[in-house]
């Protein structure tokens, strides 16, 4: 949960920046150009994903056990990206790029930002759900 709410807080930042003042027409569809498209498909969608990528240092949690705060946390990372879709709804979303928070050198549009987070999330989630279903899990609640 730490890793997304890292996660969410780093891409906010940039894409929020690159929103600011923004009014274009707006878009009825996401459309990532190819190297968004490779980049999820590589390093984001879990279907595709080839090989296991560490988290950028950005992204690394540092706790070492859950706390019960990082689910308030986690929310209010995934309301800081609902503020980000709010402000988008006006925007070309597929033409307004923002610097990525862990390569600056490289730009996304601020669609892919978005697909980006959603897909991560959800990939993250998943993976924990297939935990929580596991043998392994143990049966006591943590918090």
């Amino acid at each position: 949960m730490e890793h997304l709410c890292l996660a969410n807080e780093v891409y906010a930042g940039p894409m929020t920046e690159a929103l600011a003042g923004r009014r274009t027409a707006p878009v009825d569809e996401i459309r990532p150009g190819w190297f968004g498209r490779w980049f999820i498909r590589t390093y984001i969608e879990p279907t595709t994903q080839k090989s296991r990528a560490r988290a950028p240092r950005k992204a690394t949690p540092i706790a070492r056990q859950a706390d019960a705060s990082i689910l308030d946390r986690f929310i209010a990372s995934n309301a800081m990206t609902r503020d980000i879709i709010d402000r988008a709804r006006e925007v070309d979303v597929n033409r307004v790029r923002f610097r990525n928070p862990y390569v600056p050198l490289i730009r996304f549009t601020i669609g892919t930002g978005l697909q980006i987070i959603a897909r991560h999330n959800h990939r993250h989630l998943g993976q924990a759900e297939r935990v929580k279903q596991s043998s392994e899990f143990p049966s006591r609640s943590i918090f």
